[in-house]
């Protein structure tokens, strides 16, 4: 259940019985020709697809994360990781004070990986709590089944190119593109970078059919679900 459909009543008698909740991670950055908000879109949907049967709370996805290599497209906002990490654990500590102890935070963008160790920290700082960060679309069962559909697959490329977070009225290019070299891509500038990637894919086909990228979600809810369920340790 979504936070932002609930009221404080309704969290209050469900803390009466479990402790769990979701809080997602996004990010607000260039995705090519998708829109800027891929990064949160997909982490929050993945984090209420998968919590909706478990009735577990969903918080809104954080919409801003570290992504100082995209600041040479307009729009993108990046934080430093040091705000990054005081932020998340500003929301960690809020949900502790309510009664949550055991959270997956379901991360929708690389550059916020390293916020692991602070979160980390946080869980030492906090003995009775539990944290399980998952990177959603590089598990070990949602990334097999992308490269099953096509080895090609990266950043604005068709893997994040779902019914939710395509812009309506415009096209995306018919082609494969090539991967772009990683290498140069790892101490460019922003403005580099730029140059380097063009539109902003990274390499790959721009969309799949529908057909296709339902069933690769449905593996990923259903992978992200295993987290919520069972034993924590």
């Amino acid at each position: 259940m979504k936070i932002r459909d609930s009221n404080w009543v309704e969290i209050e008698e469900y803390l009466k019985h479990d402790d769990r909740c979701v809080l997602p991670l996004g990010s607000t950055e260039q995705h090519a020709y998708l829109s800027l908000s891929v990064d949160s879109i997909l982490s929050e949907k993945m984090a209420t697809d998968a919590a909706e049967p478990l009735k577990v709370p969903v918080f809104p996805a954080v919409p801003y994360g570290v992504t100082p290599y995209f600041m040479g497209f307009p729009g993108t906002v990046s934080l430093s990781m040091p705000t990054y990490e005081a932020v998340v654990r500003d929301v960690l500590d809020s949900l502790y004070t309510h009664g949550f102890r055991r959270v997956l935070i379901v991360n929708g963008h690389g550059g916020n990986s390293p916020v692991q160790t602070a979160c980390a920290a946080w869980v030492n700082d906090n003995p009775g709590t539990a944290l399980r960060f998952h990177d959603w679309w590089r598990a070990p069962k949602t990334w097999a089944a992308v490269k099953a559909e096509d080895p090609v697959a990266s950043h604005a490329s068709w893997m994040e190119n779902f019914a939710w977070t395509r812009l309506p009225g415009r096209s995306m290019p018919d082609e494969q593109k090539p991967f772009v070299d990683f290498e140069r891509l790892r101490d460019a500038s922003p403005q580099e970078v730029r140059t380097l990637i063009g539109d902003g894919n990274y390499g790959g086909d721009y969309q799949k059919s529908d057909k296709i990228m339902d069933e690769i979600w449905a593996v990923a809810v259903a992978e992200t679900r295993e987290l919520l369920e069972g034993e924590w340790q």
